[in-house]
Protein backbone atom coordinates (compact mmCIF):
# COMPACT_ATOMS: atom_id res chain seq x y z
CA UNK A 1 0.00 0.00 0.00
CA UNK A 2 1.75 3.65 -0.89
CA UNK A 3 1.42 6.79 0.22
CA UNK A 4 -1.71 8.29 1.34
CA UNK A 5 -1.58 12.47 1.26
CA UNK A 6 -4.72 14.08 2.72
CA UNK A 7 -3.89 17.61 1.70
CA UNK A 8 -2.26 17.88 -2.36
CA UNK A 9 -2.46 21.50 -3.70
CA UNK A 10 -0.86 20.34 -6.83
CA UNK A 11 2.28 18.61 -7.85
CA UNK A 12 4.53 18.14 -10.55
CA UNK A 13 4.06 21.97 -11.81
CA UNK A 14 0.54 21.39 -11.59
CA UNK A 15 -1.82 23.63 -10.06
CA UNK A 16 -4.76 22.34 -8.70
CA UNK A 17 -6.63 25.74 -7.82
CA UNK A 18 -5.72 26.87 -11.04
CA UNK A 19 -9.35 27.77 -13.25
CA UNK A 20 -7.81 26.37 -16.62
CA UNK A 21 -6.78 23.26 -15.20
CA UNK A 22 -6.80 20.53 -18.10
CA UNK A 23 -7.35 16.72 -17.73
CA UNK A 24 -3.99 15.88 -19.11
CA UNK A 25 -2.48 18.63 -16.50
CA UNK A 26 -4.09 16.93 -13.71
CA UNK A 27 -3.71 13.44 -15.56
CA UNK A 28 -0.02 14.11 -15.63
CA UNK A 29 0.14 15.46 -12.09
CA UNK A 30 -1.02 12.08 -10.94
CA UNK A 31 0.96 9.78 -12.88
CA UNK A 32 3.68 11.59 -11.39
CA UNK A 33 2.47 10.88 -7.67
CA UNK A 34 2.22 7.51 -8.40
CA UNK A 35 5.72 7.27 -10.05
CA UNK A 36 6.77 8.91 -6.40
CA UNK A 37 5.00 6.14 -4.45
CA UNK A 38 1.67 7.89 -3.76
CA UNK A 39 -1.42 5.83 -4.54
CA UNK A 40 -3.96 7.84 -2.88
CA UNK A 41 -4.34 12.01 -2.02
CA UNK A 42 -7.55 14.63 -1.74
CA UNK A 43 -7.01 17.22 -4.05
CA UNK A 44 -7.31 20.64 -1.85
CA UNK A 45 -9.08 23.65 -3.14
CA UNK A 46 -8.62 26.54 -1.03
CA UNK A 47 -9.90 29.86 -0.15
CA UNK A 48 -10.74 32.08 -2.86
CA UNK A 49 -14.17 33.91 -3.98
CA UNK A 50 -16.36 31.48 -3.17
CA UNK A 51 -17.48 31.01 -7.34
CA UNK A 52 -14.25 30.25 -8.31
CA UNK A 53 -14.08 27.63 -5.14
CA UNK A 54 -17.38 26.29 -7.05
CA UNK A 55 -15.92 25.95 -10.13
CA UNK A 56 -12.47 24.54 -9.16
CA UNK A 57 -14.35 22.34 -7.13
CA UNK A 58 -16.63 20.41 -9.60
CA UNK A 59 -13.78 20.95 -12.11
CA UNK A 60 -11.69 18.22 -10.16
CA UNK A 61 -14.96 16.25 -9.92
CA UNK A 62 -15.57 16.45 -13.69
CA UNK A 63 -11.77 15.36 -15.02
CA UNK A 64 -12.09 12.37 -12.22
CA UNK A 65 -15.08 11.26 -13.66
CA UNK A 66 -13.39 11.04 -17.35
CA UNK A 67 -10.04 9.39 -16.43
CA UNK A 68 -9.28 6.10 -15.17
CA UNK A 69 -6.01 6.94 -13.43
CA UNK A 70 -7.25 10.32 -11.76
CA UNK A 71 -9.77 8.40 -10.44
CA UNK A 72 -7.52 6.14 -9.14
CA UNK A 73 -5.06 8.66 -7.87
CA UNK A 74 -7.58 11.21 -6.47
CA UNK A 75 -9.94 9.69 -3.76
CA UNK A 76 -11.27 12.85 -2.66
CA UNK A 77 -11.31 16.45 -2.49
CA UNK A 78 -10.46 18.48 0.66
CA UNK A 79 -11.59 21.99 1.02
CA UNK A 80 -9.51 24.64 2.83
CA UNK A 81 -11.37 27.39 3.87
CA UNK A 82 -12.55 29.83 3.38
CA UNK A 83 -14.41 30.05 6.79
CA UNK A 84 -11.06 30.60 8.60
CA UNK A 85 -9.32 32.94 11.04
CA UNK A 86 -8.57 36.35 8.91
CA UNK A 87 -5.89 37.06 11.18
CA UNK A 88 -2.33 37.60 10.16
CA UNK A 89 -0.38 34.20 11.14
CA UNK A 90 -3.57 32.33 11.68
CA UNK A 91 -4.95 32.88 7.20
CA UNK A 92 -0.86 32.02 6.30
CA UNK A 93 -1.41 32.07 2.54
CA UNK A 94 -5.25 31.84 2.17
CA UNK A 95 -6.05 35.66 0.29
CA UNK A 96 -7.54 37.77 3.10
CA UNK A 97 -9.95 39.30 0.30
CA UNK A 98 -12.22 35.77 0.33
CA UNK A 99 -11.76 35.03 4.01
CA UNK A 100 -15.42 34.78 5.43
CA UNK A 101 -17.74 33.72 8.30
CA UNK A 102 -18.91 30.08 8.53
CA UNK A 103 -22.47 30.33 6.31
CA UNK A 104 -24.54 26.80 6.17
CA UNK A 105 -25.84 27.99 2.19
CA UNK A 106 -22.37 28.66 1.09
CA UNK A 107 -21.02 25.54 2.15
CA UNK A 108 -23.74 23.46 0.90
CA UNK A 109 -22.81 24.97 -2.67
CA UNK A 110 -19.38 23.83 -1.88
CA UNK A 111 -21.04 20.32 -1.32
CA UNK A 112 -22.70 20.25 -3.78
CA UNK A 113 -19.90 20.95 -6.12
CA UNK A 114 -18.21 17.90 -5.20
CA UNK A 115 -20.69 15.35 -6.48
CA UNK A 116 -19.69 13.22 -3.33
CA UNK A 117 -16.16 13.53 -3.72
CA UNK A 118 -15.43 16.21 -0.34
CA UNK A 119 -14.25 14.01 2.19
CA UNK A 120 -12.60 16.51 4.35
CA UNK A 121 -13.62 20.49 5.07
CA UNK A 122 -11.36 22.74 7.07
CA UNK A 123 -12.55 25.22 9.00
CA UNK A 124 -11.84 27.32 12.19
CA UNK A 125 -14.14 26.70 14.87
CA UNK A 126 -13.97 30.41 15.61
CA UNK A 127 -15.27 31.46 12.42
CA UNK A 128 -18.13 28.86 12.32
CA UNK A 129 -21.31 30.90 14.35
CA UNK A 130 -23.01 28.21 15.57
CA UNK A 131 -20.82 25.57 14.51
CA UNK A 132 -23.93 25.42 11.85
CA UNK A 133 -21.14 24.51 9.48
CA UNK A 134 -19.54 21.95 11.34
CA UNK A 135 -22.47 20.42 11.32
CA UNK A 136 -23.93 20.32 8.38
CA UNK A 137 -20.19 18.55 7.32
CA UNK A 138 -20.83 15.60 10.38
CA UNK A 139 -24.44 15.74 9.16
CA UNK A 140 -22.90 14.88 5.28
CA UNK A 141 -20.21 12.78 6.35
CA UNK A 142 -17.75 14.55 5.82
CA UNK A 143 -14.56 15.05 8.30
CA UNK A 144 -13.92 18.41 9.87
CA UNK A 145 -10.84 19.32 10.49
CA UNK A 146 -9.60 22.68 12.44
CA UNK A 147 -7.10 24.78 10.37
CA UNK A 148 -6.31 28.24 10.17
CA UNK A 149 -7.42 29.07 13.63
CA UNK A 150 -7.14 30.10 17.05
CA UNK A 151 -10.14 28.46 18.93
CA UNK A 152 -10.29 28.51 22.81
CA UNK A 153 -10.58 25.07 24.36
CA UNK A 154 -13.96 25.62 25.25
CA UNK A 155 -14.68 26.47 21.43
CA UNK A 156 -12.52 23.15 20.35
CA UNK A 157 -14.49 20.75 22.62
CA UNK A 158 -17.67 22.68 21.27
CA UNK A 159 -16.44 21.71 17.72
CA UNK A 160 -15.52 18.12 18.60
CA UNK A 161 -19.03 17.60 20.53
CA UNK A 162 -20.51 19.04 16.91
CA UNK A 163 -18.58 16.63 14.99
CA UNK A 164 -15.42 17.77 14.45
CA UNK A 165 -12.39 15.00 14.70
CA UNK A 166 -9.02 16.53 13.24
CA UNK A 167 -6.36 18.95 13.31
CA UNK A 168 -5.03 20.53 9.45
CA UNK A 169 -1.15 21.04 9.70
CA UNK A 170 -0.70 21.34 13.67
CA UNK A 171 1.75 23.89 14.13
CA UNK A 172 1.54 25.94 10.79
CA UNK A 173 -1.08 28.35 10.08
CA UNK A 174 -0.40 30.15 12.91
CA UNK A 175 1.80 33.28 13.86
CA UNK A 176 5.66 32.62 14.69
CA UNK A 177 4.84 34.58 18.00
CA UNK A 178 2.41 32.29 20.32
CA UNK A 179 1.63 32.93 23.75
CA UNK A 180 4.45 30.47 25.82
CA UNK A 181 1.79 27.67 27.29
CA UNK A 182 -1.84 29.02 25.84
CA UNK A 183 -2.09 28.53 22.22
CA UNK A 184 -3.46 26.27 19.75
CA UNK A 185 -0.65 23.92 19.88
CA UNK A 186 -1.38 22.91 22.79
CA UNK A 187 -4.88 22.97 22.81
CA UNK A 188 -5.29 20.33 20.20
CA UNK A 189 -1.69 18.41 21.76
CA UNK A 190 -4.28 18.41 25.29
CA UNK A 191 -7.27 16.85 23.05
CA UNK A 192 -5.57 14.43 21.45
CA UNK A 193 -7.49 11.49 22.42
CA UNK A 194 -10.10 13.12 20.13
CA UNK A 195 -8.62 14.58 17.51
CA UNK A 196 -6.45 12.89 14.06
CA UNK A 197 -3.41 15.60 14.30
CA UNK A 198 -2.11 16.48 10.89
CA UNK A 199 2.03 17.65 10.67
CA UNK A 200 4.21 18.58 7.73
CA UNK A 201 7.19 16.82 8.09
CA UNK A 202 9.91 18.98 5.67
CA UNK A 203 12.04 20.52 8.64
CA UNK A 204 11.09 23.55 7.82
CA UNK A 205 7.18 24.04 8.64
CA UNK A 206 8.33 22.50 12.20
CA UNK A 207 12.16 22.27 13.26
CA UNK A 208 12.30 18.36 13.67
CA UNK A 209 13.00 18.35 17.54
CA UNK A 210 9.59 20.39 18.09
CA UNK A 211 7.66 17.42 15.26
CA UNK A 212 9.55 14.45 16.95
CA UNK A 213 8.02 15.88 20.27
CA UNK A 214 4.32 16.37 18.71
CA UNK A 215 4.26 13.13 16.91
CA UNK A 216 4.99 11.29 20.24
CA UNK A 217 2.32 13.20 22.11
CA UNK A 218 0.09 12.97 19.35
CA UNK A 219 0.82 9.01 18.57
CA UNK A 220 -0.11 8.32 22.33
CA UNK A 221 -3.63 9.43 21.46
CA UNK A 222 -3.20 7.27 18.34
CA UNK A 223 -4.15 9.85 15.95
CA UNK A 224 -0.91 11.18 14.58
CA UNK A 225 -0.44 11.66 10.21
CA UNK A 226 1.71 13.05 7.94
CA UNK A 227 0.85 15.16 5.18
CA UNK A 228 3.02 17.25 2.73
CA UNK A 229 0.50 20.32 1.79
CA UNK A 230 2.25 20.32 -1.33
CA UNK A 231 1.48 23.03 -3.99
CA UNK A 232 2.57 22.70 -7.93
CA UNK A 233 6.36 23.05 -7.57
CA UNK A 234 6.76 19.93 -5.34
CA UNK A 235 9.02 17.54 -7.22
CA UNK A 236 10.63 20.76 -9.37
CA UNK A 237 13.09 21.57 -6.96
CA UNK A 238 14.29 24.70 -6.13
CA UNK A 239 13.67 27.55 -8.13
CA UNK A 240 11.23 30.58 -8.81
CA UNK A 241 7.53 29.43 -9.72
CA UNK A 242 4.39 31.65 -10.84
CA UNK A 243 1.08 29.29 -8.56
CA UNK A 244 -1.76 30.80 -9.26
CA UNK A 245 -1.95 34.55 -6.83
CA UNK A 246 1.72 33.75 -5.75
CA UNK A 247 4.90 33.51 -6.99
CA UNK A 248 6.62 31.21 -4.80
CA UNK A 249 10.32 30.99 -4.22
CA UNK A 250 11.37 27.30 -3.27
CA UNK A 251 14.90 27.12 -1.55
CA UNK A 252 17.16 24.31 -0.74
CA UNK A 253 15.01 22.69 1.45
CA UNK A 254 12.23 22.36 -0.66
CA UNK A 255 9.82 25.06 1.07
CA UNK A 256 7.53 27.32 -0.47
CA UNK A 257 8.27 30.80 0.80
CA UNK A 258 6.98 34.45 -0.43
CA UNK A 259 9.73 36.02 -2.50
CA UNK A 260 10.42 38.30 0.63
CA UNK A 261 11.49 35.56 2.97
CA UNK A 262 8.26 36.59 4.90
CA UNK A 263 6.23 33.84 5.45
CA UNK A 264 5.72 29.65 3.65
CA UNK A 265 3.22 29.27 1.18
CA UNK A 266 3.35 25.08 1.39
CA UNK A 267 5.85 22.65 0.45
CA UNK A 268 7.52 21.62 -2.46
CA UNK A 269 8.57 18.21 -1.15
CA UNK A 270 7.78 15.01 -2.27
CA UNK A 271 6.81 12.04 0.30
CA UNK A 272 9.73 9.84 -0.66
CA UNK A 273 11.93 13.11 0.70
CA UNK A 274 9.51 13.24 3.93
CA UNK A 275 10.05 9.74 4.26
CA UNK A 276 13.53 9.76 4.13
CA UNK A 277 13.44 12.72 6.71
CA UNK A 278 11.19 10.77 9.24
CA UNK A 279 13.75 7.91 8.71
CA UNK A 280 17.40 9.93 9.32
CA UNK A 281 16.21 13.09 11.38
CA UNK A 282 13.63 11.20 13.72
CA UNK A 283 14.89 7.50 13.46
CA UNK A 284 11.62 6.23 12.72
CA UNK A 285 11.08 2.73 11.77
CA UNK A 286 9.43 1.54 8.41
CA UNK A 287 6.64 0.34 10.30
CA UNK A 288 5.82 3.91 12.48
CA UNK A 289 6.74 5.72 8.97
CA UNK A 290 3.78 3.18 7.11
CA UNK A 291 1.70 4.45 10.04
CA UNK A 292 2.22 8.13 9.38
CA UNK A 293 2.31 8.23 5.68
CA UNK A 294 -0.53 5.90 4.49
CA UNK A 295 -2.59 3.35 7.64
CA UNK A 296 -3.15 6.30 9.39
CA UNK A 297 -4.33 9.10 6.63
CA UNK A 298 -6.61 6.77 5.24
CA UNK A 299 -7.86 5.50 8.67
CA UNK A 300 -8.68 9.24 9.54
CA UNK A 301 -10.76 10.02 6.30
CA UNK A 302 -12.51 7.01 6.41
CA UNK A 303 -10.92 5.44 3.54
CA UNK A 304 -9.47 2.12 5.56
Amino acid sequence: MGYFDIQVNGYGGVDFNQDDLSGDDLHQACARLQADGTDGILATIVTEEVEKMIARIGRIADLRERDPLIREVVAGIHIEGPFINPRNGFRGAHPDDSIRLGNEDVAARLLEAGRGLVQLFTLAPEADPGLQVTRLMHKNGIVIAAGHTDATIDQLRAAIDAGLTMMTHLGNGCPMTLARHDNIIQRALFLREHLWLSFIADGVHIPFPALRNYLDLAAAGGRALITTDAMAAAGLGPGTHRISRWTVLVKEDLAAWAPDGSHLLGSAMPMPAVVKNLREHLGFDEARIEQLTSTCPREAVGLL
